[in-house]
């Protein structure tokens, strides 16, 4: 699988910059994990990150993926490309020696997005954003120009209600 891991504990005041290009073989990986989405191939997956160190035990991590994937129109099953160009950014705060919860323990965390991902170690692998952020960039329906579904004949005469089948099941009808 794709991986690129960082020694963040390297990182100098002034930042860093690393790219990423996947292989062939990284690229059919990411197709496999990305078959629910209709993908068939992925012909292109590149990535710049620039790292900046914020203070001792927090990073700043600006990504920008660039991808093309040819996925299966969900109507038609035809081959379409289609290009991923996304950015964002991750904050990482290192915390090694904070408790962590057993398994079986609830945790109520704060919902805010904008908290730092907590991480126990300075070797971080810069490709586990990447490959989140890609599946999740992914149109799961994608469709092919000007192509719309339409219900087999028959089908989209009168589509009966949930409730009246449950009320006919009731009744005995």
């Amino acid at each position: 699988m794709i991986s690129n891991v960082y020694n963040l504990n390297r990182l100098a005041q002034v930042g860093d910059e690393v790219t990423l290009d996947a292989d062939e073989a990284e690229r059919a990986e990411l197709a496999v994990l990305a078959k629910e989405s209709s993908v068939l191939k992925v012909p292109e997956f590149s990535a710049r990150i620039t790292l900046k160190k914020i203070s001792s035990n927090r990073f700043d991590l600006h990504y920008h993926l660039m991808a093309e994937v040819i996925q299966a129109c969900v109507v038609t099953l035809e081959p379409l490309t289609a290009r991923i160009d996304k950015e964002f950014i991750r904050e990482l705060h290192y915390a090694p020696h904070q408790r962590r919860p057993a398994e079986k323990e609830i945790v109520v965390a704060p919902t805010d997005d904008d908290l730092p991902e907590e991480i126990d170690s300075l070797h971080f692998d810069l490709a586990g954003p990447l490959i989140e952020e890609f599946l999740l960039a992914l149109d799961p329906y994608l469709r092919a120009p000007g192509v719309a579904f339409e219900p087999p004949e028959g089908m989209g005469a009168k589509l009966e209600s949930p409730f009246e089948v449950l009320k006919g099941l009731k009744s005995g009808g």
